[in-house]
C-alpha cells in the first residue's frame, strides 16, 4: 500500500470511529444503552483499523517525510482516540444519571 492510500486509510477509519462514537453518544443520551455499547464497539474497531495502518506507515521501510496531509491523517486517527475515550467516560455518567432518576421516581412514587 503506498503513502496516499495509508494516509487516506487514517482518515477514512478515523471519522468512522469518529461518527460511530458519537452515534453512541446520541443513544446513551436517550438510555438505550445496549446500542450504545454496540456503537461504541464499532467505534473501538474503526479505530483499531486505523492505527493498524498507523503502524504500518510506522514500520514501512520508506523515509516518510511528515506532510500536511500525514498531519492531517494521523489527527484523525488521535482525535479519534480521544474523543472516544471521553464519550466513554460520558455515558458512563448517563448510565449513573438513568440510575438517580429511576431512584428519584420510586422515592416520589
Amino acid at each position: 500500500m503506498n503513502y496516499e492510500e495509508i494516509m487516506t486509510q487514517l482518515i477514512l477509519h478515523g471519522g468512522n470511529a469518529r461518527g460511530a462514537a458519537y452515534e453512541a453518544l446520541d443513544e446513551a443520551e436517550e438510555y438505550n444503552f445496549e446500542e450504545a455499547e454496540k456503537l461504541l464497539e464499532e467505534a473501538n474497531d474503526e479505530f483499531l483499523k486505523g492505527h493498524k495502518y498507523q503502524t504500518e506507515l510506522i514500520q514501512s521501510d520508506e523515509e516518510a517525510t511528515p506532510s500536511f496531509f500525514m498531519i492531517h491523517a494521523q489527527d484523525h486517527v488521535m482525535t479519534a482516540q480521544a474523543e472516544l475515550q471521553l464519550i466513554k467516560r460520558m455515558i458512563e455518567q448517563l448510565k449513573q444519571t438513568e440510575k438517580l432518576e429511576k431512584r428519584i421516581e420510586k422515592l416520589e412514587g
